[in-house]
């Protein structure tokens, strides 16, 4: 539909040009032909003026000359025959040349007004075309601008399905985050309860102390003032006791754990990932994922609050679980909730304008800083662990050195003893040497705590060994070789197992064994010396007896700290190893958000440059719609050129090629607009002043006209008065007579002799009805003379 409204735009732009261009091809010559040939007809006018001017000159003479005949102030020697002589000289310069130039000019004017009349006619036919077209351009433009109005419905109605898809595609995140928000509010309720122990207990505490110090004022004070004055002021109350209360919430909590997230809200069901299709993988990754840096900020707040939290019947590292596993929760929820808004391959372009990128750049940014410090505590922890795993070992290590050497000390005291413990050195006392110990990460101080009442343990019963051996050989110093402290001083049971094959395991029998040797080695025959020797033998059996016991409980008590420590030793590695995996899911998720940033931020800069682009498109139509539907040529191209200078004015470097082709072509529109209609005023007002011009030069000539034919008939007269021999003097019937208008309103003839004859009313009556004027002067025949005489007044 776009392709189709760009197709249709170039098609009125095609005919916008295809009308420009006839309308300057239409007027450019015939306005330059007409202009020229205005200016060569003005030599034709100044020469119009000039006869005309002459002969105005003339009339001016013959009035002259009449008046002054009239008026008697002629000279003696100026005649009548004399002044008909001269206007006669003028009647002929005004036939053979006056005249026929100015008809000869006048043809010209003709022929000029009926060109300007066939220029006129063609300018009407000329705009009327015009018209016409720019009508029908008019409609094309509206037809346009409907239909990017239908466009623009088209794309709500679109929109309106876009939410609709977008609702169900959050459904499935939802349910996620529902699922997750169950896990981290169960989570939050174990680590609320502790804290709520841990606040009683820092509160009896801080009340401990308060006891302690009023104690000691009153210890220090109540010597120098009476009790009963303590009472009086107050000073001999306690803080009471702090009670903690917790109201029962969140009791009808689905029984799910984390595990059960991705099997009751599967990842196929918010859609696949674009890197694994494991879910599990998909679930690490979702809880790496950045949070907002308030909902983040607080709930960290209270997770820091659970770093030393002590839950009665709770380990630390279960403590430890349930933090991670409410944080986790806690991103899943919030990746879900990014997920369902941005979508897995698109942006949603009323969301970004709502919420602006600026916003989830800085959140994302947070969310990683602070995932990186959390991995950096982790980190201190583990390291912490390994230390206090080391420490274990190098106590357990001494221990065993310790023990070793105190179960060596009665070899020393005789050699039915030494053979004896030989005997348990060589086969039941063997160290491992090639045992190598791995470096455990115990995170449980119940363990810690165990460890160190163990090792007490142990303490307590190598001195007890050595308190009963120092009795027997109190003489002797404890020995240790270098190489049980090479070694790690510790009791493999293996070789003792594989080295007891050709000596009984029991103690007692290397005791009597050692003994029945010696006592055949020395074969003494005394019976005090054997019974020596049997009181002795009795002895040296209760006390390895003894031994025996205490030796077996420390066997015990050094495989039992070797079973935690290889569990230790497990939970370690099972530690790094999820670190290592959260390691990487954190650098993926980091990457992929980086990526669905940087495809946001794209797709909304695109958004918006269109939406822009859509705008000024829609607000040149508008302003070029209202231009079209001025009336009047010159308020179209008055509002075509404010159009015009305002778009260009708005151009930036950042529009694309149509938005500059847009304007471009509208600059272009009101520049041969503006050249039209600039050109359509001057013709038109040269149309009016050669009207007004040729209207004057018209009347004029109309004027001049009859003032030629009333000066010719006038000349006709006196040049036939001349021929009749007009009389001046003695009047007679027959004769011609010339009369004339005195002050009196009388006609007088004009008479030499005498001035006292005048013209009958009959006549004046008869010439005034023939002539609508009354004339200057009368020539006629004379018919009848009346005389009368004037009588004197009374």
């Amino acid at each position: 539909m776009v392709s189709r409204l760009g197709s249709e735009f170039a098609e009125l732009k095609r005919r916008v040009e295809g009308l420009l261009v006839l309308m300057d091809s239409a007027s450019g010559g015939s306005g330059k032909n007409l202009e020229l040939l205005v200016k060569d007809h003005h030599k034709v006018l100044r020469n119009q003026r000039t006869i005309m001017q002459a002969l105005s000159k003339d009339v001016n003479i013959s009035k002259k000359l009449v008046d002054d005949f009239l008026s008697s102030q002629a000279s003696i020697s100026f005649s009548a025959h004399d002044a008909v002589s001269v206007v006669g000289r003028m009647h002929d310069v005004h036939e053979k040349d006056h005249l026929p130039n100015m008809r000869d000019l006048d043809r010209k004017l003709s022929k000029l007004l009926d060109t300007c009349k066939g220029k006129k006619n063609d300018m009407n036919l000329l705009m009327h075309t015009t018209m016409k077209k720019v009508k029908s351009a008019q409609f094309g433009i509206k037809g346009m601008m409907s239909e990017l109005h239908a466009f623009q419905e088209l794309m709500e109605n679109q929109d309106t399905e876009f939410h609709t898809l977008e609702k169900i595609n959050g459904m499935g995140h939802a349910y996620r985050a529902c699922l997750a928000e169950v896990v981290r509010r169960k989570s939050f309720l174990k680590l609320y309860m502790g804290l709520a122990g841990q606040m009683v207990e820092r509160i009896a505490g801080e009340r401990e102390n308060e006891i302690r110090k009023r104690e000691r004022f009153l210890k220090r004070w109540c010597k120098f003032i009476p009790r009963e004055i303590f009472q009086s002021m107050g000073l001999l109350d306690s803080p009471s006791q702090c009670a903690v209360s917790l109201n029962p919430f969140d009791e009808c909590l689905l029984p799910i754990d984390i595990a059960d997230v991705d099997r009751f809200a599967p990842q196929s069901l918010v859609g696949p990932s674009s890197k694994s299709t494991d879910s599990t993988f998909d679930l690490i990754k979702s809880e790496e994922s950045s949070l907002p840096a308030g909902e983040k900020a607080g709930f960290r707040d209270i997770l820091e609050g659970c770093d030393a939290l002590d839950i009665t019947g709770t380990s630390r590292m279960e403590v430890e679980n349930v933090r991670l596993r409410a944080e986790l929760a806690s991103a899943i929820a919030i990746i879900c909730g990014f997920r369902a808004e941005i979508g897995s391959e698109s942006v949603d372009a009323d969301q970004i304008g709502s919420k602006p990128l600026e916003g989830i750049k800085e959140a994302t940014d947070e969310a990683l800083r602070l995932k990186d410090e959390y991995a950096d505590h982790l980190q201190s922890l583990l390291v912490k662990q390994q230390e206090q795993c080391l420490s274990y070992e190098k106590r357990i290590h001494e221990l065993e050195q310790r023990l070793y050497s105190q179960v060596r000390k009665p070899s020393t005291n005789n050699s039915a003893s030494d053979s004896t413990f030989s005997a348990y050195k060589a086969n039941d006392c063997s160290l491992d040497g090639d045992m190598v110990y791995s470096t455990p990460d115990s995170m449980n101080p119940k363990y810690d705590t165990e460890q160190n009442k163990r090792g007490e343990g142990g303490d307590e019963n190598m001195a007890n060994l050595s308190s009963v051996l120092s009795m027997q050989s109190s003489d002797l110093s404890i020995l240790e070789h270098p190489e049980y402290e090479n070694q790690g001083g510790g009791i493999s049971k293996e070789a003792t197992k594989n080295d007891s094959s050709d000596v009984p395991t029991d103690p007692f029998d290397f005791v009597t064994f050692g003994v029945n040797d010696q006592v055949a080695l020395d074969s003494k025959p005394t019976d005090s010396l054997a019974s020596d020797l049997q009181i002795a033998l009795e002895e040296k059996s209760n006390w390895l007896e003894e031994t025996e016991n205490k030796l077996r409980a420390s066997t015990e008590e050094v495989i039992y700290l070797r079973r935690e420590l290889e569990n230790s030793r497990n939970l370690l590695d099972e530690s790094q190893t999820n670190c290592a995996n959260m390691e990487n899911c954190l650098h993926e998720a980091r990457e992929e958000a980086r990526t669905i940033k940087c495809a946001a931020e794209r797709r909304a800069a695109e958004y918006e440059d269109l939406r822009l682009s859509a705008l000024k498109v829609c607000t040149v139509f508008e302003r070029l719609c209202g231009c079209v539907n001025d009336p009047g040529v010159t308020e179209f191209a008055d509002s075509l050129q404010s159009l015009a200078l305002s778009s260009s004015s708005s151009i930036t470097k950042e529009e694309g090629d149509g938005d500059a082709e847009l304007h471009q072509c509208i600059k272009v529109l009101e520049e041969k607009v503006g050249s039209l209609s600039q050109k359509n005023t001057e013709l038109l007002d040269r149309s009016s002043r050669m009207e007004a011009a040729h209207g004057c030069q018209v009347r004029d000539l109309q004027e001049k006209e009859e003032l030629i034919r009333f000066l010719n008939s006038e000349y006709q007269k006196e040049k036939k008065a001349r021929k009749e021999m007009i009389s001046f003097g003695h009047f007679a019937a027959h004769d011609l007579a010339a009369f004339v208008w005195n002050s009196t309103g009388t006609c007088e003839a004009i008479n030499r002799d005498c001035s006292k004859y005048s013209l009958s009313e009959e006549s004046i009556a008869l010439l005034a009805g023939k002539q609508s004027s009354r004339p200057l002067y009368i020539i006629g025949k004379v018919v009848h003379i009346e005389r009368r005489i004037a009588g004197p007044l009374m």
